[in-house]
């Protein structure tokens, strides 16, 4: 092996097979590989069977298993209890003997037992122990089991609050209390008193009397531990990982029961077919020297007995791979069969590859490529992928003969009936990222849209990113700043000049079904998606359930990856699943605001209340202001007593600006406004909080900052570090932005126009405003704050009457549509001839609107000022951004699973049962047992709630079909259709999926018609009860119409009150009438059609006009009020 590759001076760090070798070669090549430290792939793809083997040695190293990111725990007490009690319980630690329990800040610590952290930021006389390494148990207490403790409640959570000590206690009380209940009991004699154990996961035990702990004794004594009160980080650490590999040739043996990628092929042993046909073609070449020929007969039946004769020649061999019965994933050693079919069809197939197998197969290797690093965890170490399902139909006349067509092995594996189907296909491709432009590859590569009713419709609304380039291949340099579709189209079409493609620049949902209309979707083949959030997907799921059109679905988190099938009628869709963000941990505000003690907690605030106030929130609401007054101050109704007041501040904070600058804000002026946020933001308020702090001190006794609390410290202006600097350039800059002025960007200039301003820090004195110190998470106002309200309401109404001299602001928009817009994916550089692989975070592009730099700044200001460790740019915006790389491989593999699913579609398997596809959950990072693919789970039942002989369920695919064209129905025919049809009573009928109170019937308004309001002989009022509820005011009138005399000369003022309310009651129940007795679709106009007129009213119009139907959510009960559930009504008329 080459140990200088390309004048490196460095040797080759894998070696990827990708087509079968000669078995000699082969397993030459893997022993060379294996004797100089090189990570051995293999990747073949035959017919419709894959397989992929990685050999990294016979001593390898995992640095990081899973590629998951490491804990880190803040300390907020440590305590040495000298004798654990008995209900304490500690894995290896006896009753009485002494233990060290730390107790985190966080929930849930998420360690397990011999999990290893580093302490760090350990302070007060323990800094010594910064960078100590100490083994951790999991600390639980035992419980009655008949005390039913709710470890999720308010009070349990409560209670670990408290010292350890208090904890046992309070479960000793308990404990004794049924324990001497269950002695009692004259029937538990000779019974064990039931106890189960309640894991504590707010709290850790030190391991002292291992090697870490041994090592740490040496610098401390426990007793140190007693003087712990504030500070300190567990870091989790995790340890390298040894894994030994076998060969090429051992393992092709030595595996009884090769995995699958289908999870049921694996246990039920298919494998050990496909891997005793990999042995016998290696056999066959080294016998003929040739591979077997695509549709040869001779040669299977050849094959056959090759793999049959090795099968029975390993019969006697402990481990081997043999035709043995397997259960279960259990080989049971009874002899069985060889499946001569599936070995006949291997080899007639041998020569042909996939579109789909090629890149999934591609992704799989390249993944286990940079896996030589010891990042991530390899597969052990063969995974076969075998879809028997596409070859449908051998007959000679339609998978031959061929003459040389670039679809030929299609052809020769699908049929040529297969290859008409394809070319005909109507696909519609929602998106064209990376998934997109994978897909687009596939689709081109297959032929798919080549005949004359075929076709391709690509649709995306992005423009190409110079960041794009790593990891969407269809784009190079030329392309960006063009539309993705477009540019995405014309590269598959110069692939394939064949492929008819149209490429849109439209965005798919319900504000587009003037152009997505019915006869566009009728005419879909499939639906494709290869979209980049929920929304969309939920969409066009929903689009593909109304038109019973199947919906390919595929998604990718990092080396994540996951695909779905939905075929109409028989499997569920994506919208019977639920999104969860279980895996976003939420931090108390309080912790963000006053108590931050972990770097993530300053980027969150940096971002949420820094950036979102000055630059987003701030000059959002100005501009609403400025532009129209009158309005705004209708929209402030709409808001929450808080946001008021933060919006309401916000404003005339940007008109004191303009005052004090002189009515127009230039450079200098933000560099003004930068130094006096700097001021409050990381001196003011510091010096308040600590001041206050102290006082609290002072007057309770009791020490303040203990636990995670941390003293902050101010910044200083005339003992200036770079750090403010940094963040006076990038805040000045971005204020600059914001007032539309010139920004700065050389460093020098810059420089000059400090020292020029002569800006100078402000002595500090005691405000004597109150500062919020407590520790939960209560964002009310104090009970000033409507008089404050009040009065800037006042002040800024003085300005309502000429905006025209304020100044135009710009809001920084940092995130739209639940993505960021600045942060670039991390791609991974691999250097494949490194023995130990380098990797580079790669970021295409600067950030040239200083977000970035201004959060990093501002995340390091306020590290400083609490003494947390500072963090680097580029995790600020990751972290800010929640990124998770997106990697080709993770692309490549899962786009090609889809490819293959597509295919089955177009055989038209979906008759044959949904059992002939596949979905797949796959973490590439994480090893074998992550590699999963299942059948799709049936529609979801829905039930009715009705007795049969009605419809007792029903799925999401299902819907009521009523057809009257030629005499439309009214809606009171309509509802005594359904309360006849289905024995209900029709509460509501309303436009399928609309969340507002707003209905075509509302049987609350047919009650209206038996409500009156009438006089007696002596004028007294008699209302019916229902018309307060719907005009309270008049209620005080008809008291008074009671009370006064029929003389008396107020009883006209209330009088006519109530005849208002009587015209007004009378005007609903005639508007209801006529909706009532009107035709459906009438009263659908009169309820949804925008009232205003413009683009909407004119989009309404033209879906409306194109649609013979509507699609109606029926709300219903019984007679005995239970509620009933009915599918979605189309009404055609």
């Amino acid at each position: 092996m080459n140990k200088d590759v390309l004048g490196t001076h460095r040797g080759y760090a894998a070696v990827v097979v990708a087509t079968m070798l000669p078995k000699k070669e082969l397993f030459q090549l893997n022993e060379l590989a294996r004797a100089s430290g090189i990570a051995f792939i293999m990747a073949v793809t035959n017919g419709v069977t894959s397989s992929i083997f990685s050999d990294f040695g016979p001593n390898h190293e995992i640095t990081d298993a899973t590629g998951e990111p490491t804990q880190t725990l803040a300390i907020s007490n440590v305590e040495v209890l000298d004798s654990k009690p008995k209900l304490l319980d500690v894995a290896g630690v006896k009753e009485g003997e002494q233990v060290v329990v730390v107790t985190v800040a966080q929930n849930e610590h998420g360690l397990e037992d011999g999990d290893v952290v580093v302490l760090e930021d350990l302070r007060q006389g323990m800094e010594g122990l910064n960078g100590m390494s100490v083994t951790v148990k999991r600390v639980a207490i035992a419980s009655p089991t008949a005390a039913k403790v709710d470890t999720r409640g308010v009070a349990f959570k409560t209670a670990l609050g408290l010292p350890t000590e208090s904890v046992v206690s309070n479960f000793e009380r308990q404990y004794d209390f049924y324990k001497s209940a269950f002695d009692e009991d004259e029937g538990n004699a000779n019974k064990k008193f039931p106890v189960r154990t309640i894991t504590i996961f707010n709290r850790l035990a030190f391991v002292l009397n291992d090697d870490n702990g041994k090592k740490l004794l040496e610098k401390t004594s426990v007793d140190a531990f007693r003087q712990y009160q504030s500070g300190g980080l567990l870091n989790q650490v995790r340890p390298p990982i040894y894994k030994q590999y076998k060969s090429l040739a051992e393992t092709l043996q030595g595996t009884p029961v090769p995995q699958m990628l289908r999870g049921e092929d694996w246990e039920l042993g298919k494998g050990v077919e496909v891997h005793l046909s990999i042995a016998a073609a290696l056999d066959f070449h080294e016998k003929n020297n040739r591979w077997p020929q695509l549709h040869n007969a001779d040669d299977a039946s050849q094959m056959v007995e090759i793999a049959t004769s090795i099968s029975d020649s390993r019969k006697d061999t402990e481990g081997a791979c043999w035709a043995q019965s397997i259960q279960y994933g259990f080989p049971m050693g009874e002899p069985r069969d060889v499946d001569e079919k599936r070995i006949a069809r291997y080899s007639r197939l041998f020569e042909a590859e996939l579109t789909g197998f090629c890149a999934f197969l591609g992704g799989a290797a390249a993944q286990e490529v940079i896996k030589a690093s010891g990042k991530f965890t390899p597969i052990d170490q063969w995974v076969h992928h075998d879809e028997e399902a596409l070859v449908v139909d051998e007959c000679a006349s339609n998978v031959g003969p061929l003459f040389g067509s670039r679809y030929d092995y299609q052809i020769a594996v699908m049929g040529k009936d297969f290859m008409a189907r394809a070319a005909n296909q109507r696909v519609f491709l929602v998106g064209c990222g990376a998934l997109g432009c994978e897909y687009l590859k596939g689709l081109a590569l297959m032929g798919i849209a080549t005949g004359k009713d075929g076709k391709i419709v690509v649709t995306d609304m992005d423009r190409i990113e110079v960041s794009n380039l790593s990891r969407q291949f269809l784009f190079r340099q030329p392309d960006v700043g063009h539309p993705k579709s477009v540019r995405g189209a014309m590269v598959v079409k110069k692939w394939n000049p064949s492929v008819n493609i149209e490429a849109l620049e439209k965005k798919v949902g319900d504000d587009s079904e003037d152009y997505f209309n019915d006869k566009f979707w009728e005419n879909l083949s499939v639906c494709w998606n290869a979209l980049d959030n929920v929304q969309a997907r939920q969409y066009t799921d929903a689009r593909c359930l109304f038109y019973s059109k199947p919906l390919l679905e595929s998604g990718t988190l990092g080396t994540k990856c996951n695909h779905e099938v939905v075929l109409p009628f028989r499997t569920s869709s994506y919208n019977d699943g639920k999104e969860s963000d279980d895996n976003e941990n939420q931090i108390a505000m309080c912790t963000l605001r006053s108590f931050p003690y972990l770097p993530k907690h300053c980027i969150e605030y940096a971002k949420q209340a820094y950036f979102s106030d000055y630059f987003e929130f701030g000059p959002d609401v100005y501009e609403n202001f400025r532009q129209d007054p009158m309005a705004f101050f209708e929209q402030l109704d709409t808001m929450d007593s808080g946001e008021q007041s933060r919006a309401l501040r916000m404003i005339k904070a940007f008109i004191d600006l303009q005052e004090e600058a002189g009515g127009s804000i230039d450079f200098n002026a933000c560099v003004r406004i930068a130094f006096n946020r700097m001021m409050k933001d990381f001196r003011t308020s510091i010096l308040d909080l600590s001041h206050s702090a102290d006082e609290m001190e002072k007057s309770s006794g009791k020490k303040f900052w203990t636990g995670t609390k941390r003293r902050p410290r101010p910044v200083d202006w005339n003992d200036p570090m770079p750090l403010l600097m940094e963040y006076l350039y990038s805040t000045a800059n971005l204020y600059a932005s914001v007032w539309r002025a010139e920004v700065v960007r050389d460093r020098s200039e810059f420089q000059a126009v400090v020292d020029e301003l002569k800006l100078e820090q402000a002595i500090w004195e005691p405000s004597g405003d109150k500062v919020d110190l407590s520790e939960g998470d209560n964002e009310e106002e104090s009970g000033d704050s409507g008089e404050d309200d009040e009065k800037l309401k006042g002040e800024l109404y003085k300005f309502a009457a000429d905006t025209s001299k304020l100044q135009p602001a710009q809001p920084q928009e940092f995130e739209k549509d639940g993505k960021c817009l600045l942060l670039l994916p991390l791609i991974i550089i691999i250097t494949c001839w490194i023995p130990s692989l380098t990797f580079t975070p790669f970021l295409c592009t600067d950030d040239l609107n200083f977000h970035i730099d201004f959060l990093t700044a501002a995340t390091n200001m306020r590290s400083w000022n609490y003494d947390i460790k500072a963090s680097p740019r580029h995790a600020v915006k990751v972290t800010a951004g929640r990124i998770i790389p997106a990697l080709a491989t993770t692309t490549a593999m899962v786009c090609g699973l889809v490819d293959i699913e597509f295919a089955k579609l177009v055989l038209g398997l979906q008759s044959q049962g949904s059992d002939k596809f596949l979905n797949s959950n796959i973490n590439l990072a994480a090893g074998s047992g992550n590699f999963t693919t299942f059948a799709p789970d049936p529609p979801v039942p829905i039930s009715t709630g009705l007795d049969a002989p009605q419809p007792v369920s029903f799925t999401s695919w299902d819907r009521i079909d009523l057809s009257y064209k030629l005499n439309e129905l009214s809606v009171e025919q309509l509802v005594a259709y359904l309360e006849k049809s289905f024995g209900v009573t029709v509460n509501r009928i309303f436009l399928h999926g609309d969340t507002e109170d707003r209905a075509l019937y509302n049987a609350l308004d047919k009650k209206k018609l038996d409500w009156t309001i009438s006089y007696d002989d002596e004028g007294k009022v008699t209302v019916s009860d229902g018309v307060y509820t719907q005009w309270p005011q008049i209620r005080m009138a008809v008291q008074m119409l009671g009370r006064l005399p029929p003389t008396s000369g107020q009883r006209a003022i209330f009088k006519t009150q109530v005849e208002k309310v009587k015209v007004s009651l009378e005007q609903t129940k005639e508007s209801f009438m006529k909706k009532f007795q009107g035709n459906v679709s009438d009263a659908y106009l009169q309820v949804y059609r925008p009232s205003e007129g413009g683009e909407k009213q004119d989009y309404f119009d033209a879906v409306f006009k194109g649609r013979d139907y509507l699609t109606l959510g029926v709300d219903c009960h019984t007679e005995e009020k239970e509620d009933i559930t009915l599918p979605c009504v189309k009404y055609t008329f």
